[in-house]
């Protein structure tokens, strides 16, 4: 057995005083750390809603969401909603340095458009990033276009979410949309299986539904400009007197052989405006507005001025006729009295006897 170590009194003392500090130290922050403040009065009289099983900005689905068709789906459909003008072409084999091409002219022909409204003072300046185009996939835009035309989420009535501040519910009230399935009937989102029970009949047809076959590119616009339309038009379907391509000497650009062989292999289809749809006809009509909206405002009043003003005329037409026959009437009566005193004279004074 090791023999024991000696240690002086002085030491111990130390020893234990050293230790003794730490222990002081740790019972005054415990007593600390309990004291916390008085929960406040929102606190108080509403409650925390359960944590969500899912992110918000992926509920679950009735297509598998990890899919690419199924983002593709969500991202057509947004662009559906979120732009009231989309103008759509087909395209047959273009290659990248065409498409690149095509558009640096595009995006440069909408600056100009930017710069001159500028100039002008209107609002629509800053829409040259805006417009987009792209190629789609025809078969999930297609979807995408029956979720946004044909399904109503307010038509639906389904389970909703308990209001958990009001002291009248349950604290036992099922909460329906904590768990991931897709059979929850409080979702209503574009993947959900009500959209997809709402648009499963076949029937139903939308007049764009012609028009989405083959590879197709659209060009979207998140206002409706006829301006920047026009401008487009101009660089991708040119046609005179109101659509002109660009000249050599304005634009050099324009005029590479890129992209000349690129304007060939595109088509323009139609156009959708207003969730109405334009064929090619219609869809240069709009374009060739002058004055954008403003101008079109500018010609219903006008013509709604035509209109009033034939209508005053008109009613007005009738009593101007009867008093122009009252007053010709009157008139002849006045000559017919004057010619009578006038035959008649002054009678003579009878002589004296």
């Amino acid at each position: 057995m090791p023999p024991r170590s000696r240690s002086c009194p002085k030491c111990s003392r130390l020893f234990t005083s050293s230790h003794q500090i730490p222990i002081y130290t740790r019972r005054y922050a415990t007593a600390a750390s309990a004291i916390a403040p008085a929960p406040s009065i929102e606190q108080m009289t509403t409650s925390v809603p359960p944590i969500a099983r899912y992110p918000p900005t992926q509920p679950p689905s009735h297509r598998p969401p990890e899919y690419r068709k199924s983002q593709l789906h969500r991202q057509y459909a947004s662009l559906l909603r979120s732009n009231p003008l989309m103008l759509l072409f087909q395209h047959n084999n273009l290659r990248s340095t065409e498409w690149m091409s095509i558009r640096r002219e595009l995006a440069q022909a909408l600056r100009k458009v930017d710069e001159a409204n500028a100039v002008e003072g209107r609002a629509e300046t800053d829409l040259a990033d805006r417009v987009k185009i792209q190629i789609i996939q025809t078969g999930v835009f297609a979807a995408a276009l029956r979720v946004v035309e044909f399904f109503r989420p307010e038509q639906y009535q389904g389970a909703t979410m308990p209001e958990l501040s009001n002291p009248a519910t349950q604290s036992s009230t099922l909460l329906p949309n904590t768990l991931p399935t897709p059979d929850d009937m409080t979702l209503k989102h574009g993947l959900s299986r009500l959209a997809y029970e709402a648009v499963a009949d076949k029937k139903l047809s939308h007049a764009l539904d012609p028009l989405l076959s083959g590879p197709l590119a659209v060009v979207s616009f998140p206002i409706v400009s006829t301006e920047h339309m026009k401008a487009v038009l101009s660089i991708l379907s040119p046609s005179p007197p109101h659509f002109r391509a660009p000249t050599r000497r304005a634009n050099p650009g324009y005029h590479d052989a890129s992209v000349q062989n690129g304007l060939p292999k595109l088509l323009l289809l139609g156009a959708r405006v207003e969730g109405k749809v334009f064929d090619l006809d219609g869809t240069k009509w709009v374009g060739a507005i002058e004055g954008g909206l403003d101008g079109l405002r500018g010609q219903l009043v006008s013509m709604l001025q035509r209109v009033g003003a034939g209508i005053t005329n008109t009613l007005e037409s009738a009593g101007r006729s009867l008093y122009f026959t009252v007053e010709g009437r009157r008139g002849m009566l006045e000559d017919r009295e004057q010619k009578d005193e006038e035959g008649t004279g002054p009678e003579e004074p009878p002589s004296a006897p």
